[in-house]
């Protein structure tokens, strides 16, 4: 009984800013079942990890800190943190964003429930600048679902995400993504994934923002760094494109990935 169904895994690096708020919005979540929050704290040098033991004291029974003695990286505390995770289901809600609907785990583990043929369920985020307050609504249009669309326009956004754990395992224990180095980040690989091997679905509704901040590695002002990770992306969704898609839109990418420097500059 006293194990969770939803493990909420949030992994933190200086979010001293936004940890709060992230972890209150899943506080606040109204479900019928138990949630666990798995914080992956990675020895920030800030408040952070000071902030993220404050409420695994004050919740012990939710909240649960992974942590160690020296950074470790990004990709390996996002590992670890889902590694931690007992729930039945993952969700996933990175330390700078947070869930603006309290009815979001429940509409999404409603759906997986009712589909068991159904591995992956996500919604509609809002995207807002930190620096001057301006958003818009991620995707603006049609939620992809098919592994091809979601190759074309990958419109799962990682903080709207629940998945069965079980499924995400699969992918870690096929892929490695830590082979892979040169590919900085970790959702976006493994959403193809899921969608290559078994049905998705999502809901139509905003649940999530999505904070866009200078300083990180997908929305840097930096040009070269932001280059890096769109080309990035263009590798990662080749790879997938060749590994599961039969090179189908081989074409497609490639012309995309030598573009990748004109997208940067607008």
């Amino acid at each position: 009984m006293n194990t969770p169904l939803v493990s909420v895994c949030m992994t933190t690096y200086n979010h001293a800013r936004y940890i709060a708020q992230a972890i209150e919005s899943v506080l606040a979540q109204q479900t019928t079942f138990r949630v666990e929050i798995v914080l992956g704290e990675d020895c920030s040098t800030d408040s952070t990890a000071e902030i993220c033991r404050r409420y695994a004291e004050q919740y012990p029974d939710i909240v649960r800190l992974i942590t160690s003695e020296r950074n470790v990286g990004w990709r390996a505390n996002y590992r670890r943190t889902i590694a931690a995770a007992r729930g039945e289901y993952i969700a996933l809600c990175d330390g700078d964003d947070w869930w603006c609907d309290a009815q979001k785990l429940a509409l999404q583990v409603e759906a997986l429930e009712a589909d068991k043929e159904c591995a992956m369920c996500y919604t509609r985020s809002e995207r807002r600048w930190e620096e001057d307050g301006s958003s818009h609504i991620y995707p603006a249009g049609e939620c992809h679902t098919s592994f091809e669309d979601m190759l074309r326009l990958n419109t799962a956004e990682n903080s709207t995400t629940v998945a069965r754990r079980e499924v995400v395992e699969r992918y870690y224990a096929e892929v490695r993504p830590d082979e892979h180095p040169e590919w900085l980040t970790d959702d976006l690989p493994m959403w193809l994934w899921v969608s290559a091997h078994y049905r998705i679905c999502y809901i139509d509704r905003v649940c999530a923002v999505h904070r866009l901040l200078t300083t990180s590695v997908s929305h840097s002002d930096d040009y070269h760094r932001r280059l890096r990770f769109c080309d990035s992306l263009a590798d990662i969704m080749l790879w997938f494109d060749e590994r599961y898609g039969g090179r189908k839109l081989h074409r497609f990418l490639a012309r995309r990935k030598q573009n990748v420097a004109l997208w940067t500059l607008s």
